[in-house]
């Protein structure tokens, strides 16, 4: 059974240190919830966790293997819903998911799949919606209905409750919970209260350069 861990983590964005020292370790079934002021690092955590950022220092491995070694392997395991919508808004809402299942199966994502994903967040209606008229609400749930509709075992999720009315953030709450059931992991930013059972906390303050001694660059 793989795991997703950290060792000795560092992040440095331009001359600054964001944060040093973070070690964690995610198995199948588990959720890692970041919290911190803003500026602390949770974005970018996500992003290096993604592959999108290099570490400084530390290793991020997936089970034994660096993530690095396997750039193509470790994004095609993952979906990352970060601040930025990932709307086209040429494009209508099922051909935005459809493209994104498309890019993590290398085929054209069926319509099943896309209609099943819409409908887990209520935006089935909207399909044929171009994205460019939607608002901020409908595009966070377009961009999190494409976690749905290609299956991957992590989730990266940055402050995905934002925009989301409460009857939403309930049902992505069951979402989550039935991704874990079948073993996949979440890793998840936010300021907000969303309910998830037995989870781990990191709480990047600890880690940033709001502590003196962690400020200097590297």
């Amino acid at each position: 059974m793989n795991t997703f861990s950290a060792k000795n983590l560092i992040c440095v964005r331009g001359e600054r240190t964001v944060f040093t020292g973070l070690d964690f370790t995610l198995e199948a079934g588990g959720t890692l919830v970041l919290i911190g002021p803003n500026g602390s690092g949770k974005s970018s955590l996500l992003r290096l966790m993604a592959g999108l950022l290099k570490p400084a220092s530390g290793s991020l491995k997936w089970g034994e293997e660096e993530i690095s070694e396997d750039p193509e392997g470790h994004g095609g395991r993952l979906h990352y819903v970060g601040h930025h919508d990932a709307v086209k808004p040429v494009l209508n809402v099922s051909e935005n998911v459809s493209f994104w299942a498309s890019l993590m199966n290398g085929s054209a994502g069926t319509g099943e799949a896309t209609t099943a994903a819409l409908n887990t967040f209520g935006i089935g209606h909207l399909g044929g919606v171009p994205g460019r008229f939607l608002s901020a609400g409908q595009k966070r749930r377009v961009n999190l209905a494409r976690i749905l509709a290609a299956p991957a075992p992590l989730w990266l999720l940055d402050e995905p409750t934002t925009a989301l009315d409460k009857e939403t953030t309930t049902g992505l709450e069951a979402t989550i919970a039935r991704h874990r059931a079948g073993g996949g992991m979440v890793v998840i930013s936010t300021h907000s209260d969303i309910k998830l059972a037995d989870h781990q906390v990191i709480d990047l303050a600890g880690f940033s350069n709001t502590r003196p001694e962690l400020g200097r660059p590297l």
